[in-house]
């Protein structure tokens, strides 16, 4: 081989010129570009005349929490008013139930007085008839009387007064106080006691107080002893009340013109005065 002959060169071959040539002009451009910006931006910037206002969210909150406590206001408001309802309804339909129930009582007791007042009618009534039918009775059995002979009148002649109750003894004086002890309680048909009587069961039992057996009905006990007249009476006799053995009342005469006699449901026993009331006739069983 040839001493002059050419060897290869390690180095990298040079760039071209126009390559380098135009890397630096692509950079110099860019830097005048970056310093034209720079010089001419503070130039060109206009200053700030005024502010921006933001806008806030502070004004919209207040006015829903103002609302919502309106809204809790109202609500509250309504709730009052509904409970003042609720209580005047109910004051309301309290006294509608003490006036309903008032109303019952003053019913109830105008009906019992009622009645009362018809029961008592109904046995003044009933005494009034009683009392005329006693009469008349006395009035048919008057002619009889009249026509007894003259012994039996003068036998029966009247005394010049009633006797008294003071003049009472032995039997005839536990009668009279038994009978009067028994004054104020209540008549009861079929009555005998102890704290209810008819006429007839009361008059027995004040026998029985001194071991006599009446007969237990009146009509039997008008004719149970004497006959003796109403001008003569002794404390003690049986006073009747129509035909004897037909009598439909009988008492207990306890002197001073009184007598003791369980007479209707209206008095209850009662002591009265013969003039109240005068029987047709009387027996004497002591």
């Amino acid at each position: 081989m040839s001493h002059t002959a050419h060897i290869p060169s390690h180095r990298k071959p040079r760039q071209r010129a126009s390559k380098s040539a135009l890397r630096a002009g692509v950079a110099g451009g860019v830097l005048s570009t970056i310093a034209v910006a720079g010089a001419a931006g503070p130039a060109q910037a206009e200053p700030v005349t005024q502010t921006i206002e933001m806008p806030t969210i502070t004004s919209g909150l207040s006015t829903a929490v103002a609302a919502s406590a309106q809204a809790t206001q109202q609500v509250a408001l309504d709730l009052e008013a509904q409970a003042q309802e609720d209580a005047a309804a109910e004051s309301a339909a309290k006294k509608a139930k003490k006036a309903k129930a008032e109303a019952v009582r003053e019913a109830e007791a105008k009906k019992k007085a009622e009645a009362a007042a018809k029961a008592r009618a109904e046995a003044e009534a009933k005494e009034r008839a009683e009392r005329a039918s006693r009469t008349a009775e006395r009035t048919t059995l008057s002619a009889p009387s009249s026509s007894s002979s003259g012994s039996s009148a003068s036998a029966s002649a009247p005394s010049s007064a009633p006797s008294s109750s003071s003049n009472a003894t032995g039997s005839a004086a536990a009668i009279v106080a038994f009978a009067k002890a028994q004054v104020g309680d209540a008549y009861v048909s079929g009555g005998t006691g102890p704290n209810a009587w008819d006429c007839s069961g009361l008059v027995q039992a004040a026998y029985r107080t001194v071991g006599i057996d009446l007969p237990r009905v009146s009509q039997s006990q008008s004719t149970a002893g004497t006959q003796v007249s109403l001008d003569n009476l002794q404390p003690g006799d049986i006073l009747y009340w129509g035909g004897a053995g037909s009598a439909y009342h009988v008492a207990i005469y306890v002197g001073d013109g009184q007598f003791v006699g369980a007479q209707n449901s209206s008095t209850g026993t009662v002591q009265r005065s013969m003039d109240y009331d005068r029987p047709s006739g009387a027996v004497r069983v002591l």
